[in-house]
C-alpha cells in the first residue's frame, strides 16, 4: 500500500497541508504530520509499509535532522489550530492531540539537547537504523531488488551524514560515552564483515559482511548493480568504523558514561511519556527486588533444594530442558506463539485473523543480545515478527525463552502493536504507529509476562523461576539505570554493597550477579543503559500503570468487570504516556 508522498523534500509543511490546514481536526494532523515524516524519513516509511520508501534513506546529518525538528514545529502549530475547531475537542480528538503534543515537545527537547550530535548505541543509533531497516524491505519481486539496489547506494551518503552530526558534537563538546564507542565499533567492524577489529585485513571466523550477505540472496538479473552497491554500503561500513576509531573514540576517552540528572530527565520523558519522581522510582524498583526475590527463592527450592535463585538456574543452564538447534528454536518459538493464539483467543482477547499472524524469526548476527520485535506493515502484507539473537549458540535453554516470548509475541508486544495497526481507522494512523511511547509498549509487554503467570501457563519451576528472573532483570534496571546515571546511594537494607553511590562497575557487577544470563548479554544489557538513558525502566513502570489501570476499573465496575472486554478496550486506544495511561485505563 503506498500513500501521499507530500511535495517537498525540506521538512517544512506540505502543499496540500498548506491549503487546507484551517479546516483540519487534531487526528488530520497527526496523519498529515506521518505523511509529512515518511517523506524525510524513508526508514520509518518501511516499518509502515509504503513502498516508495524502499529506494532511500533519510539525511542524518545536522541539516536533517534540523528539518525533522522544523517539521514537529510546524505541526505543533497547526494542532494548536486544530483544538479551537469545532469538534476538536470530543474525546477521540482530545487523545489524539494530546498524544500528539507529548510526543512532539519531548522530541523537540531532545533535538534542541543536540542529543542527535552524540547519539552513540549499541542498540539505537542511525547506524543501526539503516542496518535493521533492510530486515524489513520488501524483497520478492525483481522491482523490489530494484529498490533495495537503490537503498544500497544511498547508504554511503547516511552515514556520511551520521558521522558528520557526530563530528559536529565534537566540535561542541558533546561526547558519547566511551563504553558504548568502543561497542560500537566492534559492531561497525562485524557488520563489515571483519572478525578483529585492530586486524581490517582479517575476516577469518568472522560472519559474512551483512550488505553483502543480504544482496547476495537478490536475483542474478541485478547481481552486478546488486554486488557493486553493497560493497559501496560495506566500505562505508569500515570508513565510518575507522573514523570512530582514529577519530571519535580517542576524543571521548576518560569522559563519563553516565549523563547525570538533567540529562536523564529529559531522555526519561522521551520514553516514558511524563516527568517521572525519578527518587521514587528508584525507591520502587528497590521495593519490587525484594518482593521478587522472595519469590524467586521459593522457585528454586524446588528445582535445587538448599540452592539460592541463580544457582538453580545455572542448574538448568546445564540440566534444564533445553531445544537443540537455530532452526529448531526458531521453529519451537513459532508453536508458543501459535499456540498462545489459538488459546488466548475468545477467552481473554478477541483476536482479529490478520492479527493472529506472527513469525519467529532469527536476528540477523552483529546486533545487541536482546531478543526485539517488529510491527507489521499498514496492510498487514508484512507480519508482526519476534526476532531471536543467537550470540552464536546452538543450545538454547527454554526457562530463558518461554516468558520471554509471550512479551515479544503473544500476548505481549505483537498483540498490542498489532491491534493498534488494526484499528488505525478508528484512532489515527499517528497513534497507532508512529506515536509510540516506549513504556506503554513495554509496560505491556511485561504485564502480558505476568498475565500468563496469573492464568497459569507457566507450567513448572522451571518455567515459573524464568519469568521471575526477566522481572528481576526489569527490576534491576529501574535501580542500575537510575542509580547509575544520577549516582544515588545503595540503600542500607541492600544485600550488595550498602551505603556505597553506584559506578558503573558496580552496576554491572550487581546485574551480573542478579541474572541468569550469560556473561556477554549483562555487558550488552549494561552498555544500552548508559547508552539509552531512561529507557529501560519504562517497563516495570509501564507495567505498574497498566496494572494500577486494571485495578481501577475492576474496582469501578465490581463483579461486572470482563477482563476480556477490558483487554480489548484497552488495547484499541492507541499510544499514550504514563501520564495519560492510568487515566484512560482506569475509565474503560
Amino acid at each position: 500500500m503506498t500513500r501521499r508522498r507530500p511535495p517537498y523534500e525540506d521538512g517544512g509543511m506540505s502543499e496540500i497541508l498548506q491549503n487546507d490546514s484551517a479546516t483540519r481536526l487534531p487526528r488530520q494532523v497527526a496523519d498529515a504530520y506521518v505523511d509529512d515524516l515518511v517523506a524525510i524519513d524513508p526508514i520509518t516509511g518501511t516499518y509502515l509499509g509504503v513502498a516508495a520508501s524502499s529506494g532511500s534513506l533519510p539525511d542524518f546529518s545536522p541539516a536533517g535532522r534540523a528539518a525533522a525538528a522544523e517539521l514537529s514545529r510546524t505541526t505543533l502549530a497547526l494542532l494548536d489550530a486544530a483544538e479551537r475547531l469545532p469538534g476538536g475537542d470530543s474525546d477521540a480528538e482530545r487523545r489524539c492531540a494530546r498524544l500528539l503534543r507529548e510526543r512532539l515537545t519531548a522530541e523537540l527537547a531532545v533535538h534542541e539537547a543536540d542529543e542527535d550530535l552524540r547519539a552513540v548505541s549499541n542498540i539505537h543509533s542511525p547506524a543501526h537504523s539503516v542496518r535493521e531497516v533492510f530486515t524489513l524491505t520488501p524483497a520478492e519481486t525483481d522491482e523490489d531488488w530494484a529498490a533495495i539496489t537503490e537503498r544500497l547506494r544511498a547508504v554511503p551518503a547516511a552515514l556520511a551524514g551520521y558521522r558528520e552530526s557526530l563530528a559536529l558534537g565534537l566540535d561542541r563538546g558533546l561526547y558519547a560515552g566511551p563504553r558504548p564507542t568502543a561497542t560500537f565499533i566492534g559492531q561497525l567492524t562485524a557488520w563489515a564483515g571483519e572478525a578483529d577489529a585492530a586486524d581490517p585485513g582479517d575476516t577469518a571466523g568472522g560472519e559474512p559482511a551483512f550488505f553483502e550477505d543480504f544482496a547476495s540472496r537478490g536475483p542474478d538479473s541485478l547481481r552486478a548493480g546488486l554486488d557493486g552497491a553493497a560493497a559501496e554500503a560495506t566500505a562505508a561500513l569500515r570508513s565510518l568504523r575507522d573514523w570512530m576509531r582514529e577519530v571519535y573514540a580517542p576524543a571521548v576517552e576518560g569522559r563519563p558514561d553516565t549523563v547525570g540528572r538533567e540529562r536523564y530527565a529529559r531522555w526519561s520523558r522521551y520514553f516514558n511519556g511524563t516527568d517521572l519522581d525519578l527518587d521514587e522510582a528508584y525507591a520502587y524498583g528497590w521495593s519490587e527486588y525484594h518482593r521478587l526475590l522472595a519469590e524467586m527463592k521459593t522457585e528454586a527450592a524446588k528445582i535445587l533444594p538448599g540452592a539460592g535463585p541463580w544457582e538453580a538456574l545455572a542448574h538448568l543452564d546445564e540440566h534444564g530442558t533445553h531445544i537443540e538447534g537455530v532452526d529448531e528454536v526458531r521453529d519451537w518459538l513459532q508453536g508458543l506463539m501459535d499456540e498462545a493464539v489459538e488459546n488466548l483467543d475468545g477467552t481473554h482477547f478477541e483476536l482479529a485473523d490478520r492479527v493472529k499472524k506472527v513469525e519467529s524469526k532469527i536476528a540477523p548476527p552483529g546486533g545487541a543480545a536482546a531478543p526485539y520485535y517488529t510491527s507489521p506493515s499498514e496492510d498487514f502484507s508484512r507480519p508482526g515478527r519476534t526476532w531471536l539473537p543467537t550470540m552464536g549458540q546452538t543450545r538454547f535453554p527454554v526457562y530463558d525463552l518461554v516468558s520471554t516470548w509471550y512479551h515479544e509475541g503473544v500476548p505481549g508486544h505483537h498483540l498490542q502493536l498489532a491491534q493498534w495497526t488494526h484499528v488505525a481507522d478508528r484512532l489515527s494512523r499517528y497513534q497507532a504507529t508512529v506515536g509510540i511511547v516506549s513504556a506503554n509498549a513495554e509496560g505491556w509487554a511485561l504485564y502480558a509476562e505476568r498475565l500468563m503467570d496469573e492464568l497459569g501457563y507457566l507450567k513448572d519451576a522451571e518455567q515459573r523461576l524464568g519469568y521471575l528472573d526477566c522481572q528481576m532483570m526489569r527490576a534491576a534496571r529501574v535501580i542500575v539505570d537510575i542509580g547509575v546515571h544520577l549516582e544515588l546511594p545503595i540503600p542500607a537494607d541492600s544485600p550488595f554493597h550498602p551505603g556505597e553511590t553506584w559506578t558503573v562497575d558496580l552496576a554491572q557487577e550487581f546485574f551480573g550477579l542478579h541474572s541468569g544470563r550469560p556473561a556477554d548479554f549483562v555487558e550488552s544489557e549494561l552498555t544500552r543503559y548508559l547508552s539509552m538513558p531512561g529507557q529501560a525502566i519504562g517497563y516495570k513502570l509501564g507495567e505498574r500503570a497498566w496494572l494500577l489501570g486494571r485495578d481501577n476499573a475492576r474496582a469501578a465496575h465490581g463483579e461486572s468487570f470482563d477482563l476480556k472486554a477490558w483487554h480489548m478496550a484497552a488495547l484499541s486506544q492507541g499510544s499514550l504516556g504514563l501520564d495519560d495511561l492510568v487515566d484512560e485505563l482506569s475509565k474503560l
